[in-house]
């Protein structure tokens, strides 16, 4: 029986996206890649999957990057108009770094080496754990690869543009605790403890209601590099969207009546919220 390469577990409320080939230290090839793009679909229109955990197989890799063996005859058997759509609509590498906006909170749990398109994959969530053997790097440097999956868009927002041009130019190594420092990592813990944390995070951001978890991550990503003025136009349009939905108006009923909120996370239409009144 053929193996999955990658794994989809639902913990409740909670998702982890596992890459699984650990004998090749998780790095992705074409049918991993495309298998990644259909379960992020899935994540993203399951009502009732509110945080992902994406992580990698083993504790030795998180992802090394793409299958360098299997993407090269992949890549020149393609078409000329592949390349155009995929950069528009995706699927990005490990389904998830371009053409689909998930506005669900994602949860970066790196066991290990975490290179190349593998950090890039790390970017595109919103918060990242690592454990403290995990290392980052641009490796593909060596091998006259390119980021080609948010690398050079992602990592300058996240640690600085300094930072991000001496990671991308010097193709250099960091360890967690320098990735900690220069705010590539959000915290490092102890390799035996890292989906513990992880889990224990998604749990938490999952026990709120999702509505205002969701728009307001919506609109920081919508207010990346836009003017100011944009930008609060666009958290405002989304905070009010939230009127929409009846776990908005619970909140507030629940800490009139002082008890605790039952939130359903179900939309309703306005007119029948406001029968409660």
């Amino acid at each position: 029986m053929k193996r999955e390469t990658v794994l989809y577990e639902k913990k409740g409320h909670v998702v982890i996206v596992t890459i699984n080939r650990p004998e090749v230290n998780n790095c992705i090839d074409p049918e991993t890649n495309f298998k990644m793009a259909e379960l992020w679909r899935n994540f993203l229109e399951d009502d009732d999957a509110y945080v992902a955990i994406i992580t990698g197989a083993g504790d030795r890799a998180f992802s090394t990057g793409a299958d360098l063996k299997k993407w090269s005859s992949f890549i020149k058997s393609r078409k000329v108009n592949w390349f155009r759509k995929n950069a528009y609509y995706g699927p990005g590498f490990g389904g998830l770094t371009r053409g689909i906006n998930i506005f669900k909170p994602i949860i970066a749990a790196i066991n290990g080496m975490c290179y190349a398109g593998g950090l890039e994959i790390a970017l595109a969530a919103d918060i990242r754990i690592a454990a403290e053997h995990a290392r980052f790097g641009v490796l593909n440097r060596r091998w006259n690869v390119g980021l080609g999956d948010g690398g050079t868009q992602r990592l300058w927002r996240i640690v600085g543009l300094g930072r991000a041009m001496d990671l991308i130019l010097t193709g250099k190594e960091i360890d967690a605790q320098e990735a900690y420092r220069i705010g590539l990592v959000n915290e490092v813990v102890p390799k035996d403890k890292l989906m513990d944390r992880a889990l224990k995070i998604a749990k938490i951001i999952a026990s709120y209601p999702q509505g205002s978890i969701r728009t307001d991550k919506e609109a920081v990503i919508r207010g990346i590099g836009r003017p100011l003025e944009e930008g609060l136009r666009i958290e405002n349009l989304l905070f009010w969207n939230l009127l929409l939905n009846r776990d908005f108006f619970e909140g507030q009923y629940a800490f009139a009546e002082k008890r605790k909120p039952v939130y359903t996370n179900e939309s309703e239409e306005l007119k029948d919220v406001l029968k409660h009144d």
